[in-house]
C-alpha cells in the first residue's frame, strides 16, 4: 500500500527525523548526530542514533533502523498507511488515495483484519456477561463495587466455561481457523482440534490508544491457572510498548500519569475519577511504556502494591522512568495492599491526598535501602551512607547531585562535606579511564572472509554517505557491481545514481524496501562504526584499505562465478586494472 513517490518524500522531507523521534527518546547531541536509550530494547547506555544530515536512525545494540516512516512503524505499530498519515498531518500534507502493492494491500488487510476479529470477540464477550451463563463474571465484577457505568466503559466481558465456545461463534461469522489463531483467541492440537484461549475468566478487553481491540486479558473465576491470562503477542499486539487504560488517561489532562499494577486498579481508580491511571499488560514495565508515557506526560505517579514484590517492581520502574527522562514520584498506600483496597476503604479524597504527598522517586530508594542496614551499628551505618553516596553518583548533572546531597545529609544527619568527600572518592574509584583502542584500518582479519567482505562493503557505503564528495574521486575505480550482496548492490546503485544526479538522498533509499528487516538492514550499511582515526594519513590509509578490500572481493566474487559469463569474465579484467591503478594512485580525502 502506497502514496505516490513525490508524495512520500514530501512527508518525509518535512518532518525532520530528529525532532519526530524526540518526541518519543530523550535525545542529546554528540557530534554530528543524536543519542539516546533505545526504545526497541531495554539498555541502560545509549546506543540508539539519529542523524540529522542522513534523515535516518540506527541502534548499535539491537540493529533497529530505518528513517521516520520506520520509526512510526515500529514505535506505534502502525502500518504503512497509517504512518504517512500520521505524519502528513503533522506537518499539513493532504495526502491523496493511496496505491497499493499486492503485497501491502495483503498485510494492511490481515492486519485490519486481525483487528475485526478482536472487536467481534470483545462484543461477544460482553453479551456473555449479560447473559444468565455470565451470571457468575457478573457477581464477582459487582463484589468488587464496579457500577454498570464503568463496567461498559471498559467493555468487561465473560468468556463461558465451554472450550470452544468462541471458535465456534467466529466461525460462525466466517471467519478462518488461521486467522483466529492469529488474532491469539484460539490454539491447536491434535487432541482437542481448535480450542478457545480463554474460557470461564472475566474478560478485560486492551485497546490502543485509538481504542481499537488489540487483546484480551482474562481473570479466571474460581481456583483455575493461571489466575490471569494475557492474549499473545500477535501482528497487533505488543505488551512492552502498549499500557492498559492508556486510551482513556491519555487525555485525562491531571498533570501526570498513575503507573498502577493490576487491571482493577486501574478500572476502580478511572471509576473513583483518578483517570490518569494505567497499567503495564501482565509483564515487567518496559523502555518502551516509559517512552509512550513520555509523550503525555513529563510526571509519573508510582502506585504499585505495597508489599515486597510491589516495592522491588516500584524500584525497577523509577530507574527505566529515570532513562527516559520522567519524573517518577511514590504514592504510600499503607496499610493497604493496592490502591483498588485503599479506595474501597478510606475513599478518593484519602487518596488525592496521597497522591499530594507522593513521595520523591529518590527519597523512596534511599529509604528502601535503609531496610537493609542497622543504623545502631556504626559499621553498618558508614556502608549505608558509601551506598548512598553510590546512589548520588548517578545525577550526571552537577547542580541536581549537589541539590539531592543537601537534601540527603540533611535528611539523615549526615555532614554534607563528608557526603560529598564520599561521593567524590566513590566517583574517582569507579571512573572509566581505560584506553581506547584505535585500530589503523577499518578492515578485520578476525572474522570469516565472507563476513569480513559484507563489513568493508558496508564501511564503504557508510563513509560515501557521511562523505559523499568522495564518490566523484573513486567512481572510476568502484561501481554499484562491485558490491555482491544483492541488497548491498540495490542500494549502492541508488545511492551513486543520486549523488551523481545531485539529488543524494540515503533517507528516501529505505522507502525502497516495503520489508521492515529490509530497511533496519539497508539503515546499518548507512551506520557502519567508522573507527576513530586521529591522523589525515591515517584516515587515508583506512579508506583507502577499505576500497581495496572491496575491489579484491569483486574479483574473486566474479572469478569464482566464471563459467560461461562474458560479463564476469569483463568484470574480472575490469577489476584487476582497476586494482592495479588503486594501488599506484593517491587518494586525497579534503
Amino acid at each position: 500500500m502506497r502514496y505516490p513517490e513525490e508524495v512520500i518524500e514530501e512527508i518525509r522531507s518535512k518532518n525532520d527525523i530528529v525532532d519526530v523521534i524526540s518526541g518519543y527518546v530523550r535525545l542529546q547531541k554528540k557530534g554530528a548526530s543524536h543519542f539516546g536509550l533505545c526504545p526497541f530494547h531495554n539498555e541502560k547506555s545509549p546506543s540508539f542514533s539519529v542523524s540529522g544530515s542522513k534523515q535516518m536512525y540506527y541502534c548499535f545494540g539491537c540493529g533497529a533502523g530505518g528513517n521516520v516512516f520506520t520509526f512510526v512503524m515500529n514505535y506505534e505499530n502502525y502500518t504503512f498507511g497509517e504512518a504517512a498519515k500520521m505524519l502528513a498531518d503533522r506537518v499539513g500534507v493532504n495526502l491523496p488515495e493511496m496505491e497499493y502493492s499486492e503485497e501491502m494491500k495483503k498485510k494492511e488487510n490481515y492486519r485490519a483484519l486481525l483487528l475485526e476479529i478482536n472487536k467481534e470477540a470483545a462484543k461477544y464477550f460482553f453479551y456473555q456477561l449479560r447473559a444468565p451463563q455470565g451470571q457468575g463474571g457478573m457477581k464477582y465484577l459487582k463484589d468488587r463495587q464496579l457500577s454498570d457505568e464503568t463496567i461498559g466503559k471498559f467493555g468487561l466481558g465473560f468468556s463461558n466455561k465451554t472450550s470452544d465456545d468462541l471458535v465456534k461463534y467466529l466461525q460462525s461469522k466466517g471467519y478462518e481457523d488461521k486467522a483466529i489463531q492469529d488474532a491469539g483467541l484460539a490454539s491447536f492440537d491434535e487432541r482437542y482440534g481448535m480450542h478457545d484461549k480463554f474460557w470461564n475468566r472475566v474478560m478485560y478487553p486492551i485497546q490502543d490508544i485509538n481504542h481499537r481491540v488489540i487483546g484480551f486479558g482474562g481473570r479466571v473465576m474460581g481456583q483455575g491457572e493461571p489466575k490471569y491470562l494475557n492474549s499473545p503477542e500477535t501482528q497487533i499486539f505488543d505488551k512492552s510498548r502498549n499500557l492498559y487504560g492508556l486510551n482513556f488517561a491519555r487525555t485525562a489532562r491531571a498533570g501526570n500519569i498513575i503507573l498502577c499494577e493490576g487491571y482493577m486498579d486501574v478500572i476502580s481508580m478511572h471509576q473513583a475519577g483518578f483517570t490518569q491511571a494505567v497499567a503495564s499488560l501482565g509483564t515487567a514495565f518496559t523502555a518502551g511504556q516509559a517512552n509512550l508515557l513520555r509523550r503525555y506526560t513529563e510526571n509519573v505517579l508510582l502506585a504499585y502494591d505495597s508489599d515486597g514484590a510491589g516495592t522491588k517492581a516500584a524500584l525497577r520502574a523509577i530507574g527505566i522512568l529515570k532513562e527516559v527522562g520522567l519524573t517518577g514520584k511514590v504514592i504510600s498506600l499503607q496499610p493497604y495492599k493496592d490502591p483498588d483496597e485503599f479506595i474501597k476503604n478510606l475513599g478518593k479524597e484519602a487518596f488525592q491526598e496521597r497522591i499530594d504527598q507522593a513521595e520523591n522517586s529518590f527519597f523512596f530508594e534511599i529509604r528502601v535501602l535503609e531496610r537493609e542496614f542497622d543504623l545502631k551499628d556504626p559499621e553498618q551505618k558508614t556502608k549505608f551512607h558509601k551506598e548512598i553516596a553510590k546512589k548520588l553518583c548517578g545525577f550526571s548533572v552537577e547542580v541536581e547531585r549537589e541539590n539531592y546531597l543537601e537534601a540527603i545529609a540533611e535528611k539523615y544527619h549526615i555532614g554534607f562535606d563528608n557526603l560529598r568527600k564520599l561521593v567524590n572518592t566513590y566517583a574517582l574509584q569507579t571512573g572509566d579511564v581505560g584506553p581506547v583502542s584505535r585500530p589503523k584500518s577499518g578492515v578485520s582479519s578476525k572474522v570469516s572472509p565472507e563476513e569480513n567482505a559484507k563489513k568493508v562493503q558496508r564501511l564503504l557505503l557508510t563513509w560515501i554517505t557521511d562523505e559523499p564528495a568522495l564518490y566523484t574521486k573513486i567512481s572510476k575505480y568502484v561501481s554499484s557491481k562491485d558490491f555482491t550482496e544483492e541488497l548491498y548492490r540495490q542500494v549502492a546503485e541508488r545511492l551513486f545514481t543520486g549523488i551523481e544526479q545531485g539529488n543524494y538522498n540515503p533517507a528516501a533509499i529505505i522507502n525502497m524496501f516495503e520489508d521492515e528487516q529490509q530497511q533496519s538492514e539497508v539503515a546499518s550499511l548507512f551506520n557502519a562504526k567508522l573507527e576513530a582515526i586521529n591522523t589525515s594519513q591515517e584516515k587515508e590509509k583506512a579508506f583507502r584499505d577499505i576500497l581495496l578490500a572491496v575491489k579484491k572481493n569483486s574479483m574473486e566474487f566474479y572469478s569464482k562465478n566464471l563459467g560461461a559469463d562474458i560479463e564476469a569474465l569483463t568484470l574480472v579484467v575490469e577489476a584487476k586494472k582497476a586494482l592495479q591503478e588503486l594501488e599506484k594512485t593517491h587518494i586525497s580525502l579534503d
